[in-house]
C-alpha cells in the first residue's frame, strides 16, 4: 500500500514538472520585439555643441523601429587619423545598426558597423566589426531625446523628425 502511495507521489511530481516545463519554457515566437515606443522614429542631431572649438566630432543619426536601431555617423576632424585616401579632407560618414534596449534610464546598443546600405562591413576605410555603445537617456519629450555618452560624457540632442509605429516582422 505504501509503495503505490509512494509511485503514485512520483508520477505526480512527474507530471506536474513536466507540466510546468512545458508551459513555462515554451519557445518565444520568432518575431521582432516592439522596442519602445517613445524612441520609435527617425531623430537627428541637427549640431554639435562648441563643434567650432573641436578637433574632431560626430553628428548622429538615428532610426529607431521596433527593437532595431539604424545609425549613420557623419565625422568631421582636423586631424587625421586614417591613411590619405580615407581621410576625405576630414569629413567622412559610418554606418551601423543592430538591436537596443533600454534598462532604466539607459539605451544599450549592440550592432555592427555596415556600409552606406547596411550590410555587413567586413574592410575598408574606417571602424568594422562591433557597434557597442551606452547613452544615459537625459531627458524625453515628444520631439527630443537627450542622450549623453557613457563613454565620454558628450550630450547628443536629437530631435524627431518623423515618427514610426512598430509592426514587428519575423526573423
Amino acid at each position: 500500500m505504501q509503495r503505490t502511495h509512494l509511485g503514485l507521489k512520483l508520477l505526480s511530481a512527474s507530471l506536474l514538472s513536466i507540466a510546468l516545463l512545458y508551459f513555462g519554457c515554451s519557445p518565444r515566437p520568432n518575431i521582432q520585439g516592439e522596442g519602445e515606443t517613445f524612441m520609435q522614429g527617425v531623430w537627428n542631431q541637427d549640431s554639435v555643441a562648441f563643434s567650432n572649438k573641436l578637433s574632431n566630432y560626430t553628428q548622429h543619426h538615428f532610426k529607431f523601429t521596433c527593437d532595431s536601431f539604424y545609425v549613420d555617423l557623419t565625422t568631421h576632424s582636423k586631424v587625421n587619423f586614417y591613411e590619405d585616401s580615407c581621410y576625405n579632407n576630414g569629413i567622412w560618414k559610418e554606418y551601423a545598426k543592430g538591436v537596443y534596449a533600454v534598462r532604466g534610464d539607459t539605451l544599450f546598443l549592440g550592432g555592427t558597423f555596415t556600409h552606406a546600405n547596411y550590410k555587413q562591413k567586413i574592410s575598408g576605410c574606417y571602424r568594422i566589426g562591433r557597434y557597442e555603445k551606452n547613452f544615459l537617456i537625459k531627458k524625453t519629450t515628444a520631439n527630443n531625446l537627450l542622450l549623453q555618452s557613457l563613454n565620454d560624457q558628450q550630450e547628443i540632442n536629437l530631435a524627431l523628425k518623423q515618427s514610426i509605429t512598430c509592426v514587428p516582422k519575423e526573423l
